[in-house]
């Protein structure tokens, strides 16, 4: 798993710091998630995207909540689109990675996330006003559809 989210880091800064005029965006935030059933979690969320075009990037997830003894990480990358506006950009991306369920036990499957966001500010340093996703996870051939996230944070610019 560590080794995987390092991969999916490096890939992304690599990307970055090939375009010329564009730049890398570091977001760490809060994270609200409500995964079926019936289990709603708080925790952190945190990215990297690395924007080869003005309109597309590369974004590599990371995010964690917890709740009553129960931890719930995924790990995820993908392409993210926005509109680079003036003072606002809206994005919508696509990620896939793993999960990883700990409630005494450990468990590892796949997720995909399906949202987007609204950043605003302009500079070294905005304020992602809201991401929502909706997550998909199949552990040990279970598939769960009734997943979703709500983050917000703090955004750096490169």
């Amino acid at each position: 798993m560590k080794q995987a989210i390092l991969l999916a880091i490096l890939t992304v800064v690599a990307f970055a710091s090939t375009a010329h005029a564009q730049k890398a965006e570091v977001f760490a935030g809060y994270q609200y998630s409500h995964l079926d059933p019936g289990f709603n979690a708080s925790g952190f969320n945190g990215s990297v995207t690395g924007n080869f075009a003005p309109f597309l990037g590369v974004t590599a997830d990371i995010s964690g909540v917890y709740n009553s003894g129960t931890k719930f990480y995924t790990y995820t990358f993908g392409p993210e689109i926005h509109a680079p506006l003036p003072f606002v950009k809206p994005f919508a991306h696509a990620l896939f990675g793993g999960a990883t369920v700990n409630n005494g036990s450990s468990s590892n499957g796949f997720a995909m996330y399906v949202g987007g966001g609204l950043d605003v500010g302009h500079g070294l340093i905005g304020w992602r006003v809201i991401q929502a996703d909706w997550l998909h996870t199949r552990f040990n051939g279970f598939n769960d559809n009734k997943n979703t996230r709500i983050s917000t944070g703090l955004l750096l610019r490169f």
